[in-house]
């Protein structure tokens, strides 16, 4: 099946459904307010993932986000498909695709149904320079009608692959508030027309990046938008920006009436964010944590060769491809920086762990310093 889009598709869409409701699946099983965990490049990695699972679960996660147009290229897909690897504990989880092009995302949408992702989000507000010369990410602001084709694009290739997986998943649009300029009266309505489950509204413009404070009073603006339709009110609205911790996210919702908020550069370095009983660790227990992070970077990104290991296949979501595929332990270093502050020594820890090469040196490192510094162990850590 190929993808037709076509402005008398969109239309024949909004006449269909102008009555109806957006298909929410898992959305519509969660338990509100939820807190969501955001899209970071090269922070929530599989691997980080995991890890964040294991100390403090969010109701959803988030795949970092991955071009529509390198999967639809052969040699592309087996690149960037292992950074689509994750595992059953993770569930619910969103992949985020970004693209300019609504062939290539009807193309990408099967194959991540296809994959068995439970939902699909469509990246419409990065200001990654990058990115936006592709025409993608924050740059869609400029081109309602782009907005809606990408979205209508990613539903109809869920629905072509659940046709055979019989499994439908919902579609979701992350976005600002606009590009130059605060301009959600225009712009969300003509997201809210081509019905997508969930709507995750950053509180800022393009323009703004993150140097100003977000304005969550738009956050409420939005909500009000959303519900002031009968046929827009059954797609979710999600806060997102300057969230610090589960306590300022729930202060949130009740000043603006959102169904749920994102939560992202709070995580870094913080696995126990989504923890609601957790405010403190203990300097051990952080560091601990470092060194699961650190295992199981090695043990998924660099794997030890050897003549046994060498031929093996692994399986990352759901494809069987040659092992060798690898990522520099330099980005490990980066959680190093998050994981290791606010106590005593830290600093001398942090430039040891910089020279560290893989997690045998960075666990030898560790051990040395909790042996020499027992008291400050088992101080605590402010988490929240």
């Amino acid at each position: 099946m190929q993808y037709t889009a076509s402005v008398q598709g969109i239309e024949q869409m909004k006449h269909k459904d102008a009555m109806g409701k957006p298909y929410l699946g898992f959305w519509e099983k969660l338990e509100k307010p939820f807190f969501v965990l955001a899209p970071l490049a090269n922070v929530t990695d599989a691997v980080f993932r995991r890890v964040i699972v294991k100390y403090g679960k969010p109701d959803v996660l988030w795949t970092e986000f991955v071009s529509a147009d390198g999967l639809c290229h052969p040699q592309g897909r087996a690149a960037l498909l292992r950074d689509l690897s994750y595992t059953e504990a993770e569930r619910p989880i969103v992949v985020q695709l970004f693209t300019a092009f609504p062939e290539k995302m009807f193309e990408a949408a099967k194959l991540v149904t296809e994959l068995g992702f439970d939902g699909i989000d469509i990246n419409m507000g990065c200001p990654d320079k990058n990115v936006m010369k592709q025409g993608a990410g924050a740059t869609i602001m400029k081109d309602p009608k782009l907005a809606q084709e990408l979205i209508v694009a990613a539903r109809e290739g869920a629905d072509a692959a659940a046709r055979s997986a019989s499994r439908r998943i919902p579609i979701s649009v992350k976005t600002r508030l606009g590009f130059n300029e605060d301009n959600l009266e225009a712009w969300l309505p003509n997201l809210l027309e081509a019905k997508p489950a969930a709507i995750i509204m950053h509180a800022r413009t393009k323009k703004e990046m993150s140097k100003v404070p977000a304005r969550w009073e738009c956050v409420k603006r939005a909500v009000e938008i959303a519900r002031g339709s009968t046929s827009w009110r059954s797609t979710l609205i999600i806060g997102n920006g300057d969230v610090k911790d589960l306590e300022d996210a729930e202060n949130k919702i009740q000043e603006t009436g959102a169904d749920g908020v994102m939560l992202g550069r709070a995580i870094f370095g913080n696995p126990w964010l989504f923890d609601k009983n957790k405010t403190a660790v203990t300097v051990e227990e952080k560091l601990r944590a470092a060194i699961f992070h650190t295992r199981l970077f090695e043990e998924v990104w660099n794997p030890p060769t050897s003549s046994d290991q060498s031929n093996k296949n692994v399986v990352l979501a759901g494809e069987v491809f040659r092992a060798g595929a690898t990522k520099s332990f330099e980005l490990m270093k980066k959680h190093y920086q998050a994981y290791i502050n606010h106590f005593p020594q830290a600093k001398e820890l942090r430039v040891k762990l910089m020279s560290c090469h893989n997690a045998q040196e960075v666990e030898k490192t560790i051990e040395e310093f909790l042996k020499s510094y027992p008291d400050t162990a088992k101080q605590n850590v402010e988490i929240s």
